[in-house]
């Protein structure tokens, strides 16, 4: 992993109930290989949230970052919109 080539998704907060961690949901599209279907897949990341200001629900941007922890492998760079 390149400094200057890190990975970011975008996804949903699901999860605020660690410290200074998020659980981020980022979903993308898939065509089936056979039948041309397109299939939803979910998959969820923990970020590292040191202000802690996100709450569940918020659209963010994380980029990928060295091991925080077990886990932990994302860091919060935005918070895009703010949950109703």
């Amino acid at each position: 992993m390149l400094r200057g080539h890190r990975k970011e998704r975008v996804g949903i907060v699901i999860s605020t109930a660690m410290d200074k961690t998020i659980t981020v949901a980022s979903r993308r599209f898939k065509e089936h290989r056979l039948y041309k279907k397109a299939l939803r897949q979910t998959k969820k990341f923990k970020a590292h949230d040191e202000a802690e200001t996100c709450q569940v629900g918020d659209l963010v941007r994380i980029r990928e970052t060295r091991p925080l922890s077990k886990t932990k492998r994302w860091r919060l760079v935005e918070v895009i919109k703010r949950a109703e």
